[in-house]
This record gives structure tokens, C-alpha cells and sequence, in this order.
């Protein structure tokens, strides 16, 4: 056929049949693809429409499937005379939407960053044709190359820890070029939704990752970006219509006049006045009083110059984003979504992703970023929030409040009124907001905030933490590498709570994988959270169970949860002191029980005698 009739590109690769939604968009790239006409004879597929945007260089082929089987589709584009056929694949789907079982407040997920937890092949570290061309883990903002096969080979370490879903910090491709000491190994630049960065591996190990964590009983939460791209996306040098960002004026010329890759502001020419930043305020989303400036900083600010804001106002670009999810849970078996700063996108847009989602995968479950530390705020944004009359069937959001919190308590003594482990129990109170508080994922810490130890290695306070966090009525997650006492801040860099995990390179002399590699104050904090995951791990009490808080008591604070006549106490002693819990002041919870069991030693505990607590201990005990 002739070479006049150039595609580049089409997006998604492939497809599946018998999707509950018949209607499938073909992103068509290729020079002057846009004036080209396009049909098929492949039974139970006709061509919808095609849609022609700003740009000459892309098509948008929209297809009806509904009656289509399985098979290669056969698209001839037709262009000034000139015609090209070719192949589509339309493949059969593995499972049922419905058969797709998301993650729950049953599992705890352990949050990771690929680059930085293990480096299974060294041969990837620098890929040629790549934007990154250094890979220095003496740069904590650089490269360190860690990669998926890195994680494969550690699947064992997660059964032995006792968590039971990973979330990865996003592992598509991020093609953005170092600059002043910095890259993109967070992930959060995206610059191709349908490739894995080549620097973590393949599309082909991805999926074989998620395969072999499965047959492990693991599943695999995929982070992703709706937000905002890389400013290396094929969009930016080519913009598929002139709405497909937010400030589009001001990124044609920053484009057109060369950027600096690491700012995203133009060389030379000055731009900065059209650029439009994000206020990073959230409140203005739900504010029933917000000013219109203030909600357009918000929504249509862009996070960083560097990271172009996306316009999900535009239909053909959320039906691009749409399609993007539901390809990856086809192609990948994925277990949930971590959704990247989920309010600074449009909330209707985001609500008819989410809506979408539910209805062809009703069992899946996708958390969103919302980061307000107040209640009100966190539970609007739930599925079926009775606070907010226009739903956003986003099933999980994610619990500031707590993590907010339980970083001031750890510096505080819990006195009588405020301070302390008050601050839990009058953030825990406020769940009557929430739609369904076991969808509520809580967390101590994560890749964005100082690790809960500081700069420090005291494991008591942590204890207390990991106590709460796992017993309470939520869904944890924890952040790779606090089972082994991982510190940091981000006081000189976000580097610096992104550490490597010791043994995870070649050369570490250091090797927390295993207990001869770890001290023994890391082996005995890994021990004792592996003890708490494995008795946490089908424990209905704790997933099933009713809740009751009492109001912190002489610095004491205990949560209970009760289930098919069983109970777990969750007693936190707020105090650098030795203490004591008054039993009789739980005779609602204890009630005739004399004894108790404590879940981390086995060691019985007398409940007819007041319990002697020492300072800040944390004591867990089920009867």
C-alpha cells in the first residue's frame, strides 16, 4: 500500500470484545491523518464517526462493537486517493467485568517506588533512546534503578511480612530529560499511557509480575495520573486540539520557543505571565462560597510547569483516559487504581470515570488522592456521600485526617482534653460523614511526607502507630521499608523519604530481605509488624467488626471491635510513663472475659485486675 497514508500510531494497541460499553475511540496519529476517511467490512463493527481535531496529524475513529467477536479488524484508511489497510486486534476477554475483585479494608496494601525498592536488572538502568541518561544512586533525586524484576524477585519477602496488595507509584513510561540533579523516577510525568518505562521493564513483564504476585495471593494496585502528563507526552510537541490542556496559550509558546525541561518554562522568550499555577488549595472545589478564581487555580493550575495540565473537560480526552483504565485491568489483571491528585482534575469528569468503571467492573476499587485533613472535606468525596448532592462513585478515598493526626500526637503526652491521642480519637469520631468508613484507606506515611520515625530509629511511638493503623476500621497501608525502621525527611529532598530498600541493589552490604541482614532492632520491629499482618489477615473481627472508641482516659486511649462473640481491645498508653488501664472502666467490652490473649506475644492477661501499661506501650488483646 502506499506510503502516503502514514500512521504512526494507534491507541489503544488492541481491544476486547464484549464490553459493556460498545463504543470504542481509536486515537489515529500519523501525518495529515486527519482528512482521511476510514471503513471496514468485519462483522458486527461499524464505523460511528470520525473526528477531526486542530491538529492535521491525529483521527479519531470511533467504532460500534456491539455485536463483535473476537478476530482481527481489517480499518482501510482512505487519503487523497491514497489507501492503507490495517490490522486491528480485537481479543477476547480473560474474565468478566464482574469477576474483577478490587482491594478491600481485608487487605493491607504496601505501598512502593520501583525505582527505589530493588534493581533485578542492571542491564535496564540506562536505556538508550531515553531522555535519562544517568542512573546515580548517590543523587537521591536522580535514578537508582530499581525495576519490576527487582520486585518479582522479592514476591516471597511480602508472603513472609504478611501484606497482601502492593500499589506501585506509577511504572508508565516517563520520558523526561535530567536536569539540575533531577528526573522523574517518581513516575508522575507520564508520557506514554500504553508503554511501561523501559527503565522498570516491559508491558510483558508487568503483566507476568502481576500473574506470579497473584499465584502468591498478592494483588496489585496500579497508580495512575489523570491529572496532568509529562511535558516529553507527543501531545505537547503535537497538540491533538487547542482544549486539550488548560493554559494551552501559554504551552504553544513555551513549546514553540524551546523549554527547559526540568521548569517547563520557555528558554528565552519570557512566558511566565500566561503560565497558570495551582494554588494547591482544595477547598475551593466544594466551597459552597468559592470564588471562580480561586476554583480555576485549582482545577486548572498546573501542578508544576514541567507536568502540562489536562483538560478531562474535553470529551475525547477522558474517553482517551477511560478507555487507558479499562485497557490496563483487560491487558493486566490489576487489582485497583490509585488515582494521582484526584480533586485538581474536574470533578463531573472524574465522577463519569468513576461511574463508568463501576458499572462494566462493579467489584473493582479505585482510591483517590484527596489531601484535606478534615473529615467534612475527605468524606464528600465518597461514593454515595450523602454531603454532595452530585455523586462521585469513587469508592475509596484516602484518610489525611488520621495520618495528620497521629504526626502530631507522637510528639505530644495525650493529656485530659486535646492533645495527644485526643487528636485520633476526635478525628475517628467524625466517621458518621463517611459512606462506608471500612473504604476509608488510612496510612502513617507515604512517598509525598516525611516517613513517621523523622530522622530517628525510636520504634515505641511507631508501635503505637502500626497498632492503631491495623486494628482500626479502615483500609492500611503501609510504606515499603517501615518494617525495617526507614527513616528520612523531605526537609532537602522528596529523595530523602525515597530511600532504597537496604539489600535491594547489587553491592549493598546492608540486607534487610532477610534476618541475617537486618539489626536487631530492625529484625525485631519487622517481627513484630509481621506478627500483627499475619493475625490481621482474615480476621473478621477486625474487617467485619463493630467499632467503639473511648475518649482517651488518664492518657490511656483503646479502641474495641467486636464480631460473632469475639473482641479485640486496641489499648495505647498516650503517656511517657508507666500507666495502668482501669478494667472496670471497659466492663461494656470485657464483660465476664477474665483473661485475654496478646496477639503479638500469646501471653495471657489477666483482665480481672487493672492492666499495668508502661510508657507509650501499645498492647493489642483479643478474648
Amino acid at each position: 500500500m502506499s506510503a502516503q497514508v502514514k500512521i504512526d500510531r494507534i491507541d489503544p494497541t488492541d481491544w476486547f470484545a464484549g464490553m459493556k460499553d460498545p463504543s470504542l475511540q481509536l486515537m489515529v496519529y500519523g501525518k495529515d491523518i486527519r482528512t482521511a476517511d476510514v471503513t471496514t467490512n468485519y462483522p458486527g463493527v461499524k464505523v460511528d464517526s470520525l473526528v477531526r481535531l486542530d491538529s492535521p496529524n491525529y483521527l479519531l475513529v470511533y467504532l460500534n462493537l456491539k455485536d463483535a467477536k473476537p478476530g482481527t479488524i481489517k480499518l482501510t484508511f482512505t487519503n487523497n486517493g491514497k489507501k492503507k489497510t490495517v490490522d486491528y486486534q480485537l481479543k477476547e476477554r480473560v474474565m468478566a467485568g464482574a469477576d474483577h475483585k478490587g482491594f478491600s479494608n481485608a487487605d493491607v496494601l504496601y505501598l512502593l517506588m520501583p525505582d527505589r525498592f530493588a534493581n533485578g536488572n542492571p542491564k535496564n538502568d540506562v536505556v538508550k533512546g531515553m531522555n535519562t541518561k544517568v542512573c546515580d544512586r548517590t543523587q537521591p533525586s536522580l535514578r537508582h534503578g530499581g525495576d519490576l524484576e527487582g520486585i518479582r524477585q522479592h514476591l516471597d519477602y511480602f508472603n513472609q511480612l504478611g501484606v497482601t496488595a502492593l500499589w506501585f507509584t506509577p511504572v508508565l513510561e516517563n520520558n523526561s530529560p535530567d536536569q539540575g540533579g533531577f528526573s522523574t523516577y517518581h513516575g508522575y510525568a507520564t508520557t506514554d499511557y500504553y508503554r511501561v518505562d523501559p527503565r522498570f521493564g516491559t508491558n510483558a513483564e508487568y503483566v507476568q509480575l502481576i500473574r506470579e504476585a497473584h499465584a502468591k495471593g498478592l494483588k496489585v494496585v496500579m497508580d495512575m495520573i489523570f491529572n496532568h502528563c509529562g511535558f516529553e507526552h507527543p501531545w505537547v510537541a503535537d497538540m491533538p486540539s487547542k482544549d486539550w490542556f488548560n493554559t494551552p496559550e501559554w504551552l504553544s509558546e513555551s513549546k514553540d520557543n524551546g523549554h527547559d525541561p526540568m521548569t517547563g518554562y520557555a528558554k528565552g522568550k519570557e512566558t511566565k505571565s500566561k503560565y497558570l499555577q495551582t494554588s494547591y488549595k482544595l477547598t475551593p472545589v466544594l466551597d459552597p462560597y468559592a470564588s471562580k478564581i480561586d476554583k480555576k487555580e485549582t482545577v486548572e493550575g498546573w501542578f508544576v510547569p514541567s507536568m502540562p495540565d489536562l483538560n478531562q473537560h474535553n470529551p475525547h480526552l477522558m474517553k482517551y483516559l477511560i478507555q487507558n483504565s479499562e485497557w490496563w485491568i483487560e491487558t493486566a489483571d490489576i487489582d485497583g487504581i490509585r488515582m494521582d491528585t484526584y480533586p485538581y482534575a474536574y470533578r463531573d469528569a472524574m465522577a463519569e470515570w468513576m461511574k463508568t468503571l463501576d458499572n462494566e467492573y462493579p467489584n473493582f476499587n479505585t482510591v483517590g488522592e484527596t489531601w484535606v485533613t478534615e473529615p467534612a472535606y475527605t468524606a464528600a468525596w465518597q461514593k454515595d456521600s450523602k454531603l454532595q448532592k452530585d455523586n462521585s462513585y469513587l469508592k475509596t478515598v484516602m484518610d489525611f485526617s488520621f495520618y495528620d493526626k497521629l504526626n502530631q500526637a507522637k510528639h505530644e503526652e495525650t493529656d485530659d482534653w486535646w492533645k495527644g491521642l485526643n487528636r485520633i480519637y476526635n478525628s475517628l469520631c467524625y466517621d458518621y460523614l463517611y459512606a462506608k468508613p471500612s473504604s476509608v484507606l488510612a496510612f502513617i506515611d507515604n512517598h509525598d511526607t516525611d516517613r513517621f520515625l523523622g530522622n530517628g530509629k525510636d520504634s515505641t511511638m511507631l508501635r503505637q502507630a502500626l497498632a492503631l493503623l491495623l486494628t482500626i476500621n479502615r483500609t492500611p497501608q503501609l510504606y515499603y521499608g517501615t518494617e525495617v525502621l526507614m527513616n528520612g525527611t523531605k526537609e532537602v529532598t522528596d529523595g530523602n523519604v525515597r530511600k532504597d530498600f537496604p539489600g535491594g541493589f547489587p553491592g549493598d552490604k546492608h540486607n534487610c530481605f532477610n534476618k541475617e541482614g537486618r539489626t536487631s532492632a530492625e529484625d525485631a520491629m519487622f517481627n513484630w509488624t509481621r506478627q500483627l499482618l499475619h493475625w490481621r489477615q482474615g480476621n473478621d473481627v477486625i474487617t467485619k467488626g463493630t467499632q467503639t472508641q473511648f475518649i482517651p482516659y488518664n492518657g490511656v486511649y483503646v479502641i474495641a471491635r467486636q464480631y460473632g462473640g469475639k473482641s479485640v481491645m486496641t489499648i495505647i498508653n498516650g503517656k511517657r510513663s508507666d500507666n495502668e488501664l482501669d478494667v472496670k472502666r471497659y466492663a461494656e467490652i470485657i464483660g465476664t472475659h477474665t483473661t485475654a490473649r496478646d496477639v503479638i506475644t500469646g501471653a495471657t492477661v489477666d483482665l480481672t485486675k487493672n492492666i499495668h501499661l508502661s510508657q507509650r506501650q501499645s498492647l493489642i488483646i483479643e478474648f
